[in-house]
């Protein structure tokens, strides 16, 4: 069911980052069941994507890395949730966070080269808070003597106990400004901030998203990398957002695609029912349309995004279709198989519980209607909660 992407950024004479990922793709679903079943962090899929070099795939290629493009990596991550839909989500956070990371390097902005060759020698891991900071973040900045003092808490910090960096944001009361957003780089070691122990959910078991406490931790000024208004898609989160929700989308497809494949193989022993036929039928129509509506907004974000709401609004329509045709075709997966895939330790059952949290990222599939429908009518653009 999966199609290649091609690439465009890495060198086409050797393999690209999805050819790797393939290559030790089975390795990394060999410890997915039980990680699902213990919440624990799939620590062996990040050593295999360490020895690969995939955690410094978006590096640009003058720094160490493979200069992924965001094609590229939406490939990456789609082939890795076909073996492990905690690996891909997870290091999925870690990978757009890095790809933002490239795009400010190419235009000369501070502090991105030295973060990228951090990733590149070192291969740490950047933790991103954005599902629950996007338009309203979750916690307080106050104006110190060389910075700020930040206060809050942070959730969905995925493979949050094991990055060196937290890419976070949040609110500032400007006294000129009015309400403001600031983008903020925090070190997970920096005093005040704390990892909690509390990630314990239906699916994506692996992706060790605890939260994190910030506590009057102090952020100097070259580490606030924006100052943007409150409540508000601007230019700076449209670029976050075309670069960031491709990748996660293709997590996600490929969590589905998984499914999907293991009812087909369930299915072929029930040659002939005409049912099955037509679930099947079902499954992969959704998957295709899915798949289009995701290469269709690559095509708008390109090789090097621009701010762009038109795009935005692109992007979130093809993550409404993956969510929704995702949870339909992990669903029909479950009805094709029948009762084997009920049980703990089937792949169907657990992409079943991992597609769930599709629809937890920003925008909501309903709120995307909510601002596609203001767009067409010329109406201000909605305040989207986080």
């Amino acid at each position: 069911m999966t199609t290649t992407l091609q690439p465009t950024g890495a060198s086409a004479t050797r393999p690209t980052p999805a050819d790797r990922a393939a290559q030790v793709g089975a390795r990394i679903a060999a410890h997915a069941a039980r990680h699902d079943a213990e919440g624990s962090f799939v620590s062996e899929a990040y050593d295999e994507l360490r020895a690969a070099g995939l955690l410094r795939a978006a590096v640009p290629v003058e720094l160490g890395g493979d200069g992924a493009t965001v094609r590229e990596l939406v490939a990456l991550q789609r082939e890795l949730g076909h073996h492990c839909g905690a690996t891909a989500l997870a290091s999925a956070m870690h990978q757009h966070v890095v790809a933002f990371t490239a795009w400010r390097y190419r235009r000369g902005l501070p502090g991105a080269e030295a973060t990228l060759r951090r990733v590149a020698e070192e291969q740490i891991l950047l933790v991103s808070t954005g599902g629950g900071d996007y338009t309203q973040p979750q916690g307080e900045a106050v104006r110190v003597d060389g910075g700020f003092r930040v206060t809050g808490r942070k959730r969905f910090a995925s493979q949050s106990r094991h990055g060196a960096v937290i890419a976070t944001m949040a609110c500032y009361d400007d006294p000129e400004q009015g309400r403001r957003v600031l983008n903020l780089a925090v070190p997970v070691g920096a005093e005040g901030v704390t990892v909690a122990d509390n990630w314990d959910t239906l699916g994506m078991r692996g992706t060790a998203s605890h939260d994190i406490d910030l506590v009057d931790v102090f952020v100097p000024d070259d580490k606030v990398l924006a100052n943007r208004p409150w409540g508000v898609v601007d230019p700076p989160l449209q670029v976050i957002s075309s670069i960031a929700f491709p990748i996660i989308c293709g997590a996600y497809l490929g969590v589905a695609e998984a499914a999907y494949d293991a009812a087909v193989a369930a299915a072929v022993r029930r040659s002939g029912d005409v049912a099955v036929q037509r679930q099947v039928g079902v499954m992969r129509s959704r998957l295709r349309v899915a798949g289009w509506a995701l290469d269709g907004a690559l095509a708008l974000v390109g090789d090097d995004p621009v701010p762009s709401r038109a795009t935005v609004l692109a992007v979130m329509t093809a993550k409404a279709e993956v969510a929704r045709a995702g949870v339909e075709v992990c669903d029909l997966a479950m009805e094709v198989v029948g009762g084997p895939a009920y049980f703990r330790g089937s792949v169907i059952e657990r992409c079943y519980r991992d597609i769930r949290a599709a629809k937890f990222h920003p925008f909501s599939p309903e709120q995307t209607l909510v601002h596609l429908g203001a767009d067409a009518l010329g109406e201000p653009v909605p305040i989207t909660e986080s």
